[in-house]
C-alpha cells in the first residue's frame, strides 16, 4: 500500500489502472482455481498437495523454496520499513544505525512461541487504517501543492521509463503477495469454511475491496505528490509542511512498531522450515514451554537446542543485513511482487489447472504469457534499480 502512489507514478494513470485491474482480477481468478482443485480432491490440504498432484513429487522441494524466498524477502522489508520510518521521525541517525539497533529487540522477539507473537496482528490492522485515513485527511485539509488532493501534483497519462515499468510490474503485483500470503493459505480457508461453496462469493468481495483500497491510496498518492513521490508515501507526510504533525507522527510511530512487533510472526514459518530441513526442529508452543527451557540448566541445553537458537539468530542477521545491502525499499517490493508474487500467484495455479485437466485454455494461455514476460522483465528491473 505504502508503495502504490510510486507504482502509479512509474507507470501512468492509464497504465497504472489497467495494471492493478488486470492483477486484482487475475489473483482473483487463480484463488478460485485453486479452491476448485482443492474441492475436487479431498486428499489435498495445501498449496504444496495441489503443486505435488499437479507436478508430481519433485514440485515440493522448488515450491518450498520459493515460499521460503518470499517470506525472506517480507523480513527484508519489514526490517526496511521500521528503519526508514524511525529515520523520518529522528533523522539524527542513519536508517543503518537504526537497523542495526533493532537487533536487540528483533533476536529475543525470534524465541517467542506464537501464542504471544499472533496478537501483533492487530497493530498490523491498526497501522493499516490509520495510514489510510492519515493519507485522505491530509490530502483533503492541505489546500495547496504538495501534498493536496485539491491542488494536483504534476502527474502523467502514459510511462515515462519502460524500465520504471517493470518496477511497476512488482510494486502492484506485492499487494497480491501480502494479501492471503501469495495464495498460500486459500486451501486452509476453503477446507476450514463452514460452506466451502460460498468461497468463490467470499473470495470476490475480499479482492475487490482490497483492490479498490490499493487503488484508491495509489490513486490520492499520485495525485497528492506526482511524479516526485517517494518509494514510500509515509516519507512525503512527514516531510511535506501544513500537515497535523501529531497525526502523522502517530502513523509513522505504527510504521515503526507494527514491523518490528510483526517480523518474529512474519519469519516463524521460515524458521520452522529451515529447523525441519535441518532437523533441528524444537518448537515453543506455549507459554509453559518457555518457562520450563528457560528453567533447565545451560549444561542440559541440547545440541538441537543450540543449532536452533543459531539458525534464529544468523536468519535475523541476514535479514538486516541484506536490508542494509539493499536499502532501496521499492526495489525489493518489486522483486517480491514480480519474482515471487507472479510464480505464486499466477503461473502455479493456472500451471497446475492446466497439468491437471490436461488442456489450456486461451485465457490460461494468455495470463501465463503475460505473467512470465512480467515476472522477467520486473525481477530484471528491481535488480537493475537496487
Amino acid at each position: 500500500m505504502l508503495s502504490t502512489p510510486l507504482a502509479f507514478a512509474y507507470a501512468g494513470w492509464i497504465p497504472g489502472t489497467i495494471l492493478i485491474g488486470f492483477y486484482g482480477f487475475v489473483s482473483c481468478y487463480t484463488a478460485k482455481i485453486l479452491a476448485q482443485i482443492i474441492r475436487s480432491d479431498p486428499r489435498l490440504r495445501s498449496y504444496t498437495d495441489i503443486g505435488r498432484k499437479a507436478f508430481g513429487p519433485r514440485s515440493t522441494g522448488i515450491i518450498s523454496a520459493i515460499f521460503c524466498l518470499e517470506l525472506f524477502s517480507v523480513s527484508v522489508i519489514l526490517v526496511t520499513l521500521y528503519a526508514d520510518s524511525l529515520h523520518a521521525i529522528i533523522p539524527y541517525y542513519s536508517s543503518n544505525a537504526y537497523k542495526l539497533w533493532g537487533l536487540l529487540i528483533l533476536i529475543p522477539t525470534v524465541f517467542l512461541p506464537l501464542s504471544l507473537l499472533s496478537y501483533t496482528s492487530v497493530l498490523g490492522i491498526i497501522s493499516t487504517v490509520l495510514m489510510i485515513a492519515v493519507i485522505l485527511i491530509d490530502g483533503a485539509t492541505k489546500k495547496d501543492q504538495p501534498g493536496s488532493l485539491w491542488s494536483p501534483a504534476e502527474t502523467s497519462l502514459g510511462i515515462e521509463s519502460w524500465r520504471h515499468l517493470g518496477i511497476a510490474y512488482g510494486l502492484f503485483m506485492a499487494g497480491r503477495t501480502v494479501q492471503f500470503s501469495g495464495h498460500a493459505v486459500i486451501p486452509s480457508l476453503v477446507r476450514d469454511m463452514e460452506d466451502p461453496s460460498e468461497f468463490d462469493k467470499m473470495i470476490t468481495w475480499a479482492f475487490v475491496v482490497a483492490t479498490l483500497i490499493y487503488g484508491l491510496i495509489g490513486y490520492a498518492g499520485y495525485i497528492m505528490f506526482g511524479i516526485s513521490v517517494s518509494e514510500e508515501i509515509s516519507m512525503d507526510l512527514l516531510r511535506t509542511p501544513g500537515y497535523n504533525p501529531a497525526l502523522n507522527q502517530a502513523c509513522l510511530w505504527m510504521l515503526v512498531i507494527s514491523p518490528m512487533s510483526k517480523f518474529a510472526l512474519a519469519t516463524q514459518p521460515l524458521n520452522a522450515t529451515i529447523e525441519i530441513l535441518l532437523g533441528i526442529d524444537l518448537p515453543l508452543a506455549t507459554h509453559e514451554d518457555v518457562a520450563k527451557r528457560l528453567a533447565e540448566p545451560s549444561h542440559g541445553t541440547s545440541k538441537k537446542r543450540i543449532l536452533g537458537m543459531i539458525q534464529r539468530v544468523v536468519l535475523t542477521l541476514l535479514s538486516v543485513g541484506v536490508s542494509v545491502l539493499v536499502p532501496d525499499f521499492s526495489a525489493v517490493m518489486a522483486f517480491l511482487g514480480s519474482f515471487s508474487a507472479f510464480l505464486i500467484v499466477v503461473i502455479g495455479p493456472i500451471g497446475a489447472h492446466i497439468a491437471i485437466k490436461g488442456s489450456c485454455g486461451v485465457f490460461d494461455a494468455i495470463a501465463v504469457g503475460l505473467a512470465v514476460v512480467m515476472a522477467v522483465w520486473g525481477t530484471a528491473a528491481a535488480f537493475l534499480s537496487a
